[in-house]
C-alpha cells in the first residue's frame, strides 16, 4: 500500500462474506476494470476499504493485471471523497497497467526464486549431513594405523598448499581427501572429484576446462569444467599419473597462476581452489623415466602423504570389521544381529589383503550376502582366485615392464571372470577398481573387451 506518505507491505488474511463471493463468482464476469466513485457505498468496495482499514468516503478505480493471459493480481487506486475520477485520470492510470504488470510478474518471479534458493539450501544441508551420516565422520584407524596421516591431515588441512597422497589401490586415499577437505576452510565450498583414468584422452580438455558454445562439434551450448565447479572449494585428482601429457601442462599454469582457458575462448578464467592428487604409481619414477612432467610433480609434491596397506596395519582389522558389518547391515537391510564366529578375527588378519580395504569390504558383503552368523570367514580367499587353473602360457612373464605386468594380470583375470568387466562378478570388481578405469587401462594396453573379447 502506497500513500503521500511512502510506500509498506500489508500481510493481511481475509475471508469476503457470501454476498462478495456472489459478486465476484469465478472471476470470469468480473470486469477488467472497475470505477466506483462512491466505493464506501458499494458491496464489493466497502469490503476492500475495511481491509485496508479505511473509514469515510473515498473513490476507488480497480484494474485487473494481466500478462500473457496469465492472472497475475488487481492494482487499486484510491482518492479520499466521493466524484474523485473522471475519464482523463483513468486513461492516465490505464498508461501504468503494462508497466504494473511486468513489475508484479517480475516480483512473484523474484520470490519464488527466493523460495527455491532456501529449498535447495536446505536441500544442500540435508544432503551433506546424509553424506557425512553414511560416511562417519570417523576414519576407521585414525587412533592405531593411520593415526601418522591423521596428523598430517590435521597439520596440512587448514592451509591451501596442494597435497599428493601416494599408497596402493584400495587403501582410502579418496576418504583422506575427503578428511582433508572437511577440515579445512573450504569445507563449505565444493569438493570436485576426478578419476583421470576414466576421462577418454579426447575429452579431458573439455572435462577439466569448460568450452565454449561451438568450440567443437556438439558443442551446442557452453559447459564449464571441473576447474570452474570447484571454485571456492577443492578439487581432488585421482590417479592423477593416468593425465595426459597435454592436460599436464594446462593443470600446471592453473596450480602456477589459478587460472584457465575454457575450450574455443578468448578469455581466461581465475579460480580459488585447492588441487589434492592421488596416485597408486610412484610419480617421482615416472617423471624421471619423462612419463610425467617433472614440473608438474614438483609443484604437487608440496606435502606428501603415504597411506600405508592394511597388511601393515593389521591392528585395524577388527574395528574395520565391525564398521563394514554395520554399514552392510544397513544397506542389505538385514533385521537379524550378525557376529563374528570364533577364529574369525585371526583368518582375517593372517591374510595380506593385496586390494586393501576396498578388498576387505567385499569380502565382508560377500559373507553376509552367503548367509553365515556368525560370519566365518573360511573361503574368503577364493575371490583371490589363486586356486583357479589357469593356462600357463597366460601366467608366465619374463618382461619386467609395468605395462607388460599388468597386461598379463588383467588378462588372467578376465580368463577367471570369462571376459566380464563390469558388474558383481566381472573383473574390475575383483580388481579393486572402477569398470572404466579397466576399459581405460585395457584400451592403453590393446586389450580387447566386450564383443571384440576372446573369452
Amino acid at each position: 500500500m502506497a500513500d503521500s506518505n511512502g510506500g509498506r507491505i500489508l500481510d493481511i488474511d481475509f475471508s469476503h462474506p457470501s454476498p462478495v463471493w456472489q459478486y465476484i463468482g469465478d472471476g470470469k464476469n468480473l470486469p477488467k476494470e472497475l470505477s466506483l466513485n462512491r466505493a464506501d457505498q458499494h458491496l464489493f468496495g466497502k469490503k476492500i476499504l475495511e481491509i485496508i482499514n479505511l473509514k469515510g468516503r473515498y473513490s476507488v478505480f480497480f484494474m485487473r493485471l494481466i500478462l500473457e493471459e496469465k492472472e497475475l493480481g488487481v492494482v487499486a487506486f484510491g482518492a479520499k471523497g466521493w466524484d474523485r475520477f473522471c475519464e482523463g485520470d483513468f486513461k492516465l492510470i490505464r498508461l501504468l497497467k503494462a508497466p504494473f504488470a511486468i513489475a508484479l510478474s517480475n516480483c512473484i518471479r523474484y520470490i519464488e526464486l527466493l523460495k527455491m534458493k532456501d529449498l535447495l539450501a536446505d536441500d544442500y544441508a540435508y544432503l551433506q549431513n546424509e553424506m557425512r551420516s553414511l560416511k562417519g565422520d570417523q576414519i576407521i584407524g585414525a587412533d592405531f594405523g593411520l593415526s601418522h596421516v591423521m596428523q598430517q591431515v590435521r597439520q596440512v588441512a587448514p592451509l591451501s598448499s596442494p597435497v599428493l597422497l601416494t599408497g596402493e589401490t584400495g587403501v582410502g586415499k579418496e576418504v583422506i581427501a575427503d578428511a582433508i577437505h572437511a577440515n579445512s576452510p573450504r569445507q563449505n565450498g565444493p569438493f570436485i572429484k576426478i578419476n583421470c583414468g576414466a576421462i577418454p584422452d579426447t575429452l579431458i580438455d573439455s572435462e577439466l576446462f569448460g568450452h565454449e558454445e561451438g568450440a567443437f562439434t556438439g558443442a551446442t551450448q557452453r559447459r564449464r569444467g571441473r576447474f570452474e565447479r570447484a571454485h571456492g572449494g577443492t578439487i581432488f585428482f585421482d590417479e592423477i599419473g593416468e593425465l595426459p601429457m597435454n592436460a599436464q601442462v594446462r593443470l600446471l599454469r592453473v596450480l602456477q597462476e589459478k587460472e584457465f582457458e575454457p575450450v574455443g575462448a578468448d578469455r581466461s578464467i581465475r579460480v580459488d581452489i585447492r588441487i589434492i592428487a592421488a596416485s597408486h604409481r610412484n610419480l617421482e619414477e615416472m617423471a624421471e623415466n619423462g612419463n610425467f612432467r617433472q614440473d608438474l610433480y614438483f609443484r604437487l609434491n608440496v606435502f606428501p602423504i603415504h597411506i600405508p596397506p592394511l597388511r601393515e596395519r593389521k591392528g585395524d582389522i577388527l574395528a574395520l570389521v565391525q564398521h563394514f558389518i554395520l554399514k552392510k547391515y544397513r544397506e542389505l537391510g538385514i533385521r537379524k544381529s550378525l557376529n563374528l564366529a570364533d577364529g574369525a578375527l585371526e583368518r582375517l588378519q593372517a591374510y595380506d589383503w593385496p586390494g586393501n580395504i576396498r578388498e576387505f569390504e567385499n569380502i565382508v558383503e560377500r559373507e553376509i550376502i552367503s548367509g553365515n552368523n556368525p560370519l566365518e570367514f573360511f573361503n574368503f580367499r577364493t575371490l583371490n582366485s589363486d586356486q583357479i587353473m589357469i593356462p600357463q602360457s597366460d601366467t608366465n612373464c619374463s618382461s619386467l615392464l609395468i605395462d607388460d605386468v599388468l597386461s598379463v594380470h588383467i588378462n588372467r583375470v578376465l580368463h577367471i571372470t570369462k571376459g566380464r568387466v563390469a558388474g558383481q562378478f566381472g573383473a574390475a570388481k575383483k580388481m579393486g577398481i572402477n569398470p572404466n578405469t579397466l576399459r581405460h587401462k585395457m584400451r592403453k594396453l590393446g586389450i580387447p573387451f566386450g564383443r571384440m573379447s576372446k573369452y
